[in-house]
């Protein structure tokens, strides 16, 4: 599976983005995308997850009620709509991909991803 993010940018506090991963090369029936931020000096985490099976999506508490992360099945891509963004949203976002339906336990592990996609830089700052 090959995965390619974009949509990544400068924007002020308040804005909004709308980062895009288009998948390619993926044939399974079933699969989990997730999109993780990574900000200087910290670790990789779960930012929200979407998975095909029954269409049910996952947040960090982090995000909740500010991110929507969405699928559009024809363009096989996956989007992360980001809205009142802060400062701390800062980060290279990567979006990630799994065969099958991972549980809830499992979705905030990045080593529970198998393949991933180059990261797309979100700046927040005025």
């Amino acid at each position: 599976v090959q995965l390619q993010a974009s949509g990544g940018g400068l924007v002020q506090p308040g804005g909004s983005l709308r980062l895009s991963c288009v998948a390619s090369g993926q044939t399974f029936s079933s699969y989990t995308m997730g999109w993780f931020r990574q900000a200087p000096g910290n670790e990789r985490e779960f930012v929200a997850a979407f998975r095909s099976s029954d269409g049910s999506t996952s947040y960090a508490d982090s995000v909740k009620g500010r991110f929507t992360i969405s699928r559009d099945r024809a363009k096989n891509t996956v989007y992360l709509q980001m809205n009142s963004l802060k400062p701390e949203d800062t980060a290279v976002y990567y979006c990630a991909s799994e065969p099958g339906r991972l549980i809830t336990s499992r979705l905030r592990d990045a080593n529970n991803f198998s393949s991933w996609g180059q990261g797309t830089q979100v700046t927040v700052s005025s």
